[in-house]
């Protein structure tokens, strides 16, 4: 027979947050005396009610986070078959094709494309998944089974090597489900032809959700000097001199970032204009400062400082920090495009430390556009947690 199907209830009125739309169950949310969580087994898929017992739908369950479950469909039948993850995967393909004539891209995000806790990665023929949560790990198989049969790509890679696997304490491994696991993969963006590093490189390899940002820095490029800070393998930087930047300076501590910076600079016929700085961001840019470099760009794309709530104040410390220096190497009227991809961070927050950046050294600031993730990294809008990157895009002037 088979096992019965384990149940998740919720204590009183904790489910608004849910029929609202949200689709994350707090361990502080379920009623512990009636369903105790740590005898729930991690990856199930587990019946969610209400205190009256009342179904709310299906979730998927990961007993030693915080998040212990996280709802994966709102039917209470619907168990998570191939069948089901294939039609969600078709259903997120036909947006991607819709928007992109090149398969390369994000094909799942999360949430958003309705299969929480999975990030699946696209580049031509190899597809490159990531699971978040104790929840997805235990259906790995079964999604790339029906990747399998919705694509067909010659490469189905695990590469679950991000840190907040450990907060479910879960393996950091890569391998692969179908075919290889390539040294590189090759991509087209805005215009551009990109390399890489998959083994050894940051995630999956490239950071496709900042496309929509590096399409609108272009015309600041046009014939700039440009500075690229935490620059990995040049998505910003690369790009900043196919727009026509006469000048290209790309910083990071990875030898081996800058090292695709270059053959990515080569490739698209611009290598002649980059140079690059190898290590610590801070470091850096306080040298090209006491060196009296002035830039008429400056591009500021630091990892996540503010992974976890508790790390806000020390993170926003270090947004701080690094804002201060960018914003004394644009030369007045240049440009600072500042980011973040800390979901603790709000926009309108790193807008207040770039302008406080501004204030520090007695410049005039301007806003002139912003931009947050790209199209195939949609947001769930009852999710705000959903809504992670933001760019500013801003002038430095002289104080009127």
């Amino acid at each position: 027979m088979p096992e019965p199907t384990p149940i998740l209830r919720l204590r009183k009125n904790e489910e608004r947050r849910l029929k609202a739309g949200h689709d994350w169950i707090y361990a502080n949310e379920v009623d512990t005396g009636e369903t105790p969580v740590k005898d729930l087994p991690a990856g199930a898929a587990a019946l969610v009610q209400d205190a009256r017992g009342k179904s709310l739908g299906r979730a998927l369950l990961s007993p030693h986070s915080l998040i212990v479950g996280r709802l994966y469909s709102r039917d209470p039948e619907q168990e998570p078959s191939r069948s089901f993850f294939k039609k969600r995967i078709e259903q997120a393909l036909a947006l991607r094709e819709t928007l992109f004539s090149e398969p390369g891209y994000r094909l799942i995000h999360g949430e958003a494309d309705g299969l929480p806790g999975l990030v699946v990665d696209r580049y031509r023929d190899t597809l490159v998944m990531q699971a978040g949560t104790a929840g997805m790990e235990a259906h790995l198989d079964t999604v790339a089974s029906a990747l399998d049969a919705v694509i067909n790509p010659a490469n189905i890679v695990v590469r679950n090597e991000a840190g907040v696997r450990e907060l479910e304490a879960l393996p950091l491994y890569t391998k692969t489900l179908k075919g290889e696991v390539p040294e590189e993969v090759h991509l087209h963006e805005n215009g551009g032809h990109f390399v890489a590093p998959l083994r050894e490189g940051q995630k999956t390899g490239w950071f496709f959700d900042h496309r929509a940002a590096r399409a609108r820095m272009a015309p600041l490029a046009k014939g700039a000097r440009v500075l690229d800070v935490f620059a990995y393998c040049g998505g910003w930087g690369v790009q900043a001199a196919l727009a026509g930047a006469r000048e290209v300076t790309g910083v990071d501590s990875s030898g081996l970032a800058l090292d695709f910076m270059h053959r990515n600079a080569e490739l698209n016929g611009v290598g002649d204009r980059l140079r690059t700085l190898e290590g610590d961001a801070v470091a850096a840019m306080k040298e090209l400062i006491a060196d009296g470099e002035k830039f008429d760009l400056v591009i500021l794309d630091p990892p996540a400082f503010i992974k976890r709530r508790k790390d806000f104040k020390n993170g926003l410390a270090g947004y701080h920090a690094i804002n201060e220096l960018a914003v004394r190497l644009v030369k007045p009227g240049g440009y600072l495009v500042s980011a973040s991809c800390s979901m603790h961070l709000p926009a309108d927050k790193l807008l207040d430390v770039v302008r406080a950046s501004a204030r520090h050294i007695d410049r005039a600031l301007q806003v002139i556009g912003q931009e947050g993730q790209g199209p195939d990294h949609p947001i769930q809008p009852a999710m705000p947690e959903t809504a992670y990157l933001k760019s500013w895009f801003t002038r430095l002037l002289f104080r009127f």
